[in-house]
């Protein structure tokens, strides 16, 4: 998950495609501030938005576009979790190989946890093992947090760069291995990994997601494509085109459909037709720079954050393809529905 955005990209399509577009975006809430972001989380029986952003979280009221408070001095801050059974939410802060505890009625800190292992990247709760899991990308392990006391609990070699991680609610985490094109599989209780398999041909998967009915996981892969893995039987099953610069995945169980936000403007929506057949409904245009989503399962909304970007520096040796930076003041939450 990278919090600073590629440039360089083109937009999707014209405002005319967009008319005749299914998924559009409905609605624009400007957040402003400076830097860059990564994930957000929904916390739908409250409406709120929990949105990584710098080195904060900004929570977000989406019925009334109002700010209802922050979590402060998150460095580097990747995701967050949510234990609502213990009223607890919690965040991985790379920079200083942390998570912070906090209370996810007041907002309020109550805890940081130091990691004994760097750069957490992606953070996800398991209701089965009442555990929260940091995945350290710059380890290639996953620590393992008691939610409702924050004390740690163990780990898992993962012999990869994790990226984005869904549990299957039977106590199994799944999770992309970035720099070996592989999902990784472990038990949440007993910490022991449970299969490995190659999503050849996608390459550095990024956004993960999982169809529980039919045991399926979604891999969103940098070079374009979306692989389906039958965990079954451990073998990948369909490959799907997707947009460029992909970050979020998403899976709508009631309508079959996955929803891949990629960093061109683009969200590629896809039809579940059956397990090991899916069709693209569309590429629907968004906003350069909007690689990560959360998806609103009551509502059917789909958020994702972006902003709008200066012009790229000279490259250098050191940087032969810089980015450009982002315009303060234009940080934004896009909206899109059906």
């Amino acid at each position: 998950m990278a919090i600073v955005f590629l440039l360089g990209l083109t937009w999707a399509s014209s405002a005319e495609g967009q008319g005749s577009q299914r998924f559009k975006v409905v609605h624009r809430a400007l957040l402003g501030g400076e830097g860059g972001w990564d994930c957000l989380t929904v916390d739908a029986p409250t409406g709120r938005l929990f949105i990584s952003h710098s080195t904060k979280v900004q929570v977000l009221d989406v019925k009334t576009d109002s700010i209802v408070g922050e979590i402060s001095d998150t460095p580097g801050i990747h995701g967050v979790a949510l234990a609502p059974e213990f009223h607890r939410g919690f965040t991985s802060n790379g920079r200083d190989s942390s998570v912070t505890v906090f209370d996810l009625r007041t907002l309020a800190v109550q805890q940081r946890i130091k990691l004994p292992a760097r750069n957490p990247d992606a953070i996800a709760y398991d209701p089965v093992s009442k555990r929260v899991f940091a995945f350290c990308g710059g380890s290639a392990v996953v620590i393992a947090i008691d939610a409702a006391t924050g004390s740690i609990a163990g780990s898992v070699p993962l012999s990869g760069k994790p990226e984005f991680a869904d549990d299957d609610m039977k106590g199994g985490m799944y999770v992309n291995l970035e720099d070996s094109s592989a999902v990784l599989a472990f038990d949440t209780r007993s910490l022991r990994v449970l299969g490995r398999w190659a999503i050849a041909p996608g390459t550095e998967p990024s956004g993960l997601a999982i169809d529980l009915d039919h045991h399926r996981v979604f891999s969103a892969c940098a070079n374009q494509k979306l692989v389906v893995l039958d965990t079954d039987r451990g073998r990948v099953v369909s490959v799907v085109p997707i947009g460029q610069g992909v970050d979020g995945l998403a899976f709508d169980p009631a309508r079959q459909l996955i929803f891949s936000s990629n960093g061109d403007g683009t969200l590629t929506v896809i039809h579940e037709d059956s397990p090991d057949r899916y069709t693209v409904v569309e590429n629907a245009t968004t906003q350069l720079g909007a690689r990560t989503l959360a998806l609103d399962l009551t509502t059917g909304s789909v958020y994702l954050p972006t902003a709008e970007f200066g012009p790229p520096p000279p490259p250098t040796p050191d940087r032969p393809h810089p980015r450009g930076s982002v315009k303060p003041g234009t940080f934004v939450i896009l909206t899109v529905r059906e």
